[in-house]
């Protein structure tokens, strides 16, 4: 595919909406991912340094892959000019050492199904600053009745397995705050991404905030050993090409349609996670809920894209 044909893509609403569901069906298939990883690796809620260098082998991996990819595969360059690397270390600091940070280990702490809710609580942030920080990307009422549609949907498929309201800082309170830094760090990536390749941003990003992590991990951990099983080998490998996969396309989306447009079509991510889980987990099951909350967001996006296209 020609830099060209790809930008065709990426400029065209359905393009970027296929790209961006694409990405998150990627990041929904996390969940169960994790889960999985969690039990094989025999890891307890108190484990933060070996999820912390689990982390950071995952997405140092997926850099290398995508210089790797970008360098010898496309024989592009992957330097990136001095001004940016203050901006690019950021990134790194914020969208992979915080954000992941704070997601592995919430995630470990509380039901899957929570952490499904308060991890899309990004998308309003994303949709909300937004609003303050571009001109040409303002909150009306009909984007705020989308995202507020498609948010029931994703209570919905959440509720009534286990859902409570009970809240701990370490577990609900840490997978709010890696919304928190994921928004404001898709708002750095977006502007980045007109002077830097996405996918080279993406490459060099994952390596600074993975080096953060693990020096973090093997800090509070005292070690570095960690013990794979087969299965839980070959998640890792699949976390690898997710990251490098999802985070590079989104950024590539990023950069040729408004931040609060394309953050809508986060909303798939629990949707997918959820699928996905009662797939690969015996313990889930599909039902009248996923279909309910699958035709909640349908309805939030047409209606924030419909809001878009008016404006």
């Amino acid at each position: 595919m020609t830099q060209r044909t790809f930008e065709k893509i990426l400029t065209n609403k359905y393009g970027a909406a296929l790209t961006a569901i694409f990405c998150s069906v990627l990041w929904g298939s996390a969940f169960p991912v994790l889960k999985v990883t969690y039990e094989e690796m025999l890891f307890s809620p108190e484990d933060y340094g070996a999820r912390m260098i689990l982390a950071s082998i995952r997405f140092f991996l997926a850099g290398l892959l995508l210089l790797s990819a970008v360098g010898v595969g496309a024989g592009q360059t992957v330097k990136i000019k001095k001004r940016f690397w203050p901006s690019v270390a950021l990134l790194g600091i914020l969208q992979i050492s915080m954000q992941y940070f704070f997601f592995y280990n919430g995630l470990a702490r509380t039901t899957g199904m929570k952490g499904a809710i308060l991890q899309s609580s990004g998308i309003f942030f994303i949709v909300l600053l937004a609003h303050f920080y571009y001109k040409n990307d303002k909150l009306s009422w009909s984007k705020a009745f989308g995202l507020t549609t498609g948010f029931a949907g994703i209570v919905l498929i959440n509720w009534g397995e286990n859902f409570s309201l009970d809240f701990t800082f370490t577990g609900e309170g840490f997978l709010i705050l890696a919304g928190l830094t994921s928004a404001v760090a898709m708002l750095i990536a977006k502007s980045l991404t007109q002077d830097i390749s996405a996918f080279v941003l993406t490459a060099w990003q994952m390596i600074i905030g993975s080096g953060l992590l693990f020096t973090a991990g093997v800090f509070y951990q005292g070690t570095i050993s960690l013990h794979f099983t087969n299965l839980a080998f070959g998640l890792l490998i699949y976390s690898v090409f997710l990251s490098a996969t999802a985070f590079s396309l989104w950024y590539a989306v990023l950069k040729y349609n408004k931040a609060g447009e394309i953050a809508v079509y986060r909303f798939a991510i629990p949707i997918a996670g959820a699928i996905l889980s009662a797939v690969f987990i015996s313990e889930e099951s599909i039902n009248i809920l996923v279909v309910g909350a699958l035709i909640l967001v349908t309805a939030g996006i047409m209606t924030v894209n419909s809001s878009v296209e008016s404006e």
